[in-house]
């Protein structure tokens, strides 16, 4: 029976329904590259999917049989692509299975810092009634920025403009826009919004996208969300124009190292939401994820089958 190694603890029922003539080898939560070299040594996997951890080279030839790393999700930049097509392996991802669940996090950041939900929330259990004093920002009639325009990006741009906000977006990629998004480039983007959201993979080309330079370019005061990489964010730069004001606030889904170690200085800033990198983790989204990369790894293997 052929392996197929999970960076993971675990993969949706349904997805394992469908793998079902498969070995199925779980890497753990946490998984480093030393325990997958291991195991793909051990077990010699045709597949790999890609919860957590990267997957490099090292792994790559320590499974000689591989033939298709599938990611569990959409974004691909903890798989060294390079290095698979040099050996002969496919990369797929689960594209569009945690939209909705992404998106809706994405609306959920912008509305917590718009409403000042979690600070007012802190006030209140301590006792205070800010009634007369805090005055929030309305979203209907302002602009919101989507870097990024794919199957997430457009669901969070549909609940954007169904509040009644403008929305223009960059994504040199995007064809056939639907009516209500303005295609724009980053220049004007910068320029317009009053609020920015990042929907767009981590590339070389886009690392630290928002930094001191891009941040000084918008609005004072504009709002900054960011559920896709952390890598797309220089985070010392952020918090420099969070405590100068140049951002008004920020609400972060994603960090350049995960997990947040103790001590990051985005703790205890105010003006910051955070949440854990759980965007696109959901009780649907989990299932969409784990049968999406299940059946394309089963895609890749039945052409490579054929073409034998």
């Amino acid at each position: 029976m052929s392996a197929i190694v999970i960076t993971g603890a675990d993969l949706a029922p349904q997805a394992l329904q469908l793998l079902q003539d498969f070995e199925i080898i779980y890497a753990g939560k946490a998984p480093t590259e030393e325990d997958l070299v291991a195991l793909c040594q051990r077990h010699d996997p045709v597949a790999i999917i890609v919860r957590y951890g990267k997957v490099g080279a090292r792994v790559m030839d320590a499974a000689p049989s591989l033939k298709v790393i599938s990611k569990h999700g959409s974004g691909t930049d903890t798989i060294d692509k390079t290095a698979a097509q040099a050996r002969g392996i496919q990369v797929v991802a689960a594209a569009g299975a945690n939209a909705a669940a992404v998106a809706e996090q994405a609306l959920a950041l912008l509305l917590a810092c718009a409403k000042s939900v979690v600070a007012l929330d802190a006030r209140m259990h301590a006792g205070h009634w800010d009634k007369a004093t805090h005055k929030s920002l309305e979203l209907g009639g302002r602009t919101v920025g989507l870097v990024g325009l794919g199957a997430i990006g457009l669901r969070f741009a549909r609940m954007a403009d169904a509040m009644g906000m403008r929305v223009i977006g960059f994504d040199p990629f995007a064809k056939q826009l639907p009516a209500y998004v303005t295609a724009v480039d980053l220049e004007t983007l910068w320029r317009e919004s009053d609020a920015v959201s990042l929907h767009c993979p981590l590339t070389d080309d886009n690392r630290g996208l928002l930094n001191a330079q891009t941040l000084a370019k918008c609005k004072r005061g504009v709002i900054v969300v960011n559920t896709a990489r952390g890598g797309l964010i220089d985070e010392g730069d952020l918090l420099a124009a969070l405590q100068s004001g140049q951002v008004g606030s920020a609400g972060l889904d994603s960090f350049a190292v995960e997990p947040m170690a103790a001590g990051h200085p985005f703790q205890g800033q105010s003006r910051l939401v955070l949440s854990p990198h759980i965007g696109g983790v959901t009780s649907d989204a989990y299932v969409n994820m784990g049968v999406g990369a299940a059946n394309n790894l089963l895609a890749v293997l039945a052409s490579q089958a054929t073409a034998a």
